[in-house]
């Protein structure tokens, strides 16, 4: 997402923050793993990126300036503390939003993909911090491996290794299959 736009307006960055909000907050709470302090995190690069809005270059990337701004914030913090980060977790009840999204799914489908998605949210949990934050970043920010590179600073060949490891890593994890209770029954009976 490559903007240019006027020093002093900041109108155009409020819309670019509706279109990656949710990706940054994602990407906090992947950091914090804190749903307050996801949303400080967020909070907080809205405001340094507002006040440093003169300083993007006219050809800058302002989503992977903005993602690098969180993650700068929170490796701070973690300086500051020098403590672990608490461990939460993403636990979201969404059943309620997809029935009234796709009240046409099948309700064995609904409960089929939520248990998936908590089998693979569990799953992300148990990857190292390293991959796990390039796991979110890539196939949740939705950002390309120059954004990441940008956003980690490191070189792109070391981003596109990091996150083969790290999707083998996950592959590894799942690769008992995401068996629901239906399927495991199943299993059992072969």
């Amino acid at each position: 997402m490559d903007v240019i736009f006027p020093s002093g307006n900041r109108h155009i960055l409020s819309q670019i923050f509706d279109e990656v909000f949710d990706g940054l907050y994602g990407y906090a709470m992947v950091l914090s793993r804190d749903p307050t302090e996801a949303e400080d995190l967020v909070q907080e690069t809205c405001v340094r990126a507002i006040q440093a809005i003169e300083n993007l270059r006219p050809d800058g990337n302002v989503k992977s300036w903005l993602f690098t701004i969180l993650r700068n914030i929170w490796l701070n913090q973690l300086r500051q503390q020098r403590t672990a980060p608490k461990m939460v977790e993403l636990d979201v009840d969404e059943s309620t939003a997809e029935i009234a999204v796709e009240p046409s799914k099948d309700p064995l489908a609904l409960y089929v993909s939520k248990v998936e998605r908590e089998q693979v949210r569990e799953a992300i949990q148990q990857l190292s911090e390293e991959f796990r934050e390039i796991i979110v970043l890539r196939e949740y920010g939705e950002l390309s491996y120059q954004e990441l590179a940008s956003v980690l600073g490191c070189p792109a060949g070391t981003v596109m290794s990091r996150l083969g490891r790290a999707r083998s890593k996950l592959r590894l994890l799942l690769s008992g299959g995401l068996r629901t209770p239906d399927r495991q029954s199943k299993g059992a009976a072969e």
